[in-house]
């Protein structure tokens, strides 16, 4: 079942008591939640998502009002996992951008089975290409782009890695648009289904692109690197795509993984034969439609 089987009365009923536990990817995530708008809007946005029942929860997540002394006539919400608060108090209509920042950081700490990279990630024709960069470079408003023109979304946050056998998972999740980005996907892109604007967050105005349904249904479709390419738009520059030295390469993905100097040893094998495996280039584009052709020649010629 997925959530959008469930009628949202209901919906909104079971997050209030037992919450509902839907599957991200590898991750099995419990959600419970007193505030009746962000279950409408999980209802809508997380529509594709499976329900599962039997299977262990990796994260318990709850998002409950919270009561300020200082600001008696405004409300808040708190984020919890397992109990314990990692963030202030946000106003109530940010219940969404906590929950899914509180989600990510949740990940970003505790799965160390994978070798995880703060990357966008996605597929075509098989092979997958990595998009490593920081916050500021653009990365979810391309990943945004390319996913509705072709390739299949294995995240826009996660590059997640088994330095084992050098595969790939999905793990397709909500992306947070920001700011001018919001308007040029609204205007690039209309068929792309956005959720509410949410405004004045610590990272200006956010609005969650929901990933296509078919994105979703192949989470357990894996694949492995073929492409590093490190993006960054720049205002009016014309797109140049520069290939990348391996020595450099191997820097900038280490310095971008989460828990590289936990995994160790392994961790610096992985990169290593991912790096030989790949081809590693910088990217610097300001216009989508180039970019998008860019990509479209370099996968096909693969």
């Amino acid at each position: 079942m997925i959530v959008e089987q469930i009628p949202v009365d209901q919906f909104i009923a079971q997050l209030s008591h037992s919450g509902i536990r839907v599957k991200l990817g590898p991750i099995n995530v419990l959600i419970r939640t007193e505030v009746p708008q962000l279950a409408k809007q999980l209802h809508f946005l997380y529509a594709y998502y499976d329900i599962v029942e039997n299977e262990i929860v990796d994260i318990h997540t709850h998002v409950l009002p919270k009561f300020s002394f200082n600001n008696p006539f405004s409300s808040f919400v708190r984020f919890t996992v397992d109990g314990q608060s990692p963030f202030p108090p946000f106003p109530a209509d940010q219940a969404l951008a906590a929950l899914e920042w509180g989600i990510n950081l949740v990940i970003a700490v505790r799965v160390n089975h994978l070798l995880m990279f703060h990357s966008a990630a996605v597929e075509r024709n098989g092979s997958l290409i990595l998009l490593p960069a920081w916050p500021g470079s653009g990365k979810t408003t391309l990943c945004t782009a390319l996913i509705h023109r072709g390739y299949r979304l294995f995240s826009d946050e996660f590059g997640l890695m088994d330095p084992i056998s050098d595969f790939f998972t999905p793990i397709p999740r909500l992306m947070p648009l920001k700011n001018q980005s919001i308007q040029v996907i609204r205007d690039y892109l209309p068929e792309a289904v956005l959720g509410e604007e949410i405004y004045n967050t610590q990272k200006g105005t956010i609005a969650h692109v929901r990933p296509p349904r078919d994105h979703i249904f192949k989470t357990d479709q894996v694949a492995r690197a073929k492409w590093i390419i490190f993006p960054k738009w720049t205002a009016n520059a014309p797109l140049k795509l520069e290939p990348l030295a391996q020595s450099e390469a191997f820097l900038l993905l280490a310095s971008n993984s989460f828990n590289y100097e936990i995994l160790g040893e392994s961790a610096f094998r992985a990169v290593t034969r991912l790096i030989r495996k790949c081809q590693c280039y910088q990217l610097v584009y300001s216009d989508l439609d180039s970019a998008l052709a860019m990509f479209n020649k370099l996968t096909d010629e693969a």
